[in-house]
């Protein structure tokens, strides 16, 4: 019995940008040498205490990462530089992206900037931007004509979304 493929309507779209970012690639200098940036994969999401960011960054060490924060963006920075382990022959193949990247995420209002921590782990990047407590959702209890009050759950507001 063949394997269900789930379908992806970005799929066909990232394949598209990913063979335009090499045919400019190769039309401007293979981007090797020429120190032309890259995006790496980032994924963000939130939880009920922190916004957490995960990117990958294969082949990288934490001294190559640069995280700042400056009026509520989180910037990420770094290079992964190209080095040359082919003594004799050739290349056949040159896929993977080399050079200078930068990430920058607008996080909203109320998080605790001097409590941001980061880890690396095989390639993997986490950064964890804590929630301020009056941006956590909270329960608000509801009263109805002297009945017991009800409980309602109030939700927060997310990564680029307005409260």
């Amino acid at each position: 019995m063949p394997a269900v493929a789930r379908f992806d309507p970005f799929r066909d779209i990232t394949t598209l940008r990913d063979e335009m970012n090499r045919l400019f690639n190769r039309a401007t200098g293979d981007g090797v040498s020429s120190g032309s940036a890259w995006t790496p994969a980032v994924d963000i999401f939130d939880t009920d205490q922190a916004i957490v960011l995960r990117a990958e960054l294969p082949g990288l060490t934490p001294d190559d990462i640069d995280i700042e924060i400056d009026d509520n963006v989180l910037s990420l920075k770094g290079e992964r530089r190209f080095e040359e382990t082919v003594q004799e022959g050739r290349y056949y193949r040159l896929e993977r992206a080399y050079g200078h990247f930068q990430r920058n995420v607008t996080l909203p209002q109320g998080v605790k900037a001097d409590e941001i921590s980061a880890s690396f782990d095989n390639g993997v990047l986490s950064v964890r931007v804590p929630k301020a407590d009056e941006v956590r959702p909270r329960k608000i209890a509801v009263e109805a004509g002297g009945a017991p009050a009800a409980t309602v759950e109030a939700p927060a507001a997310g990564v680029g979304e307005t409260a």
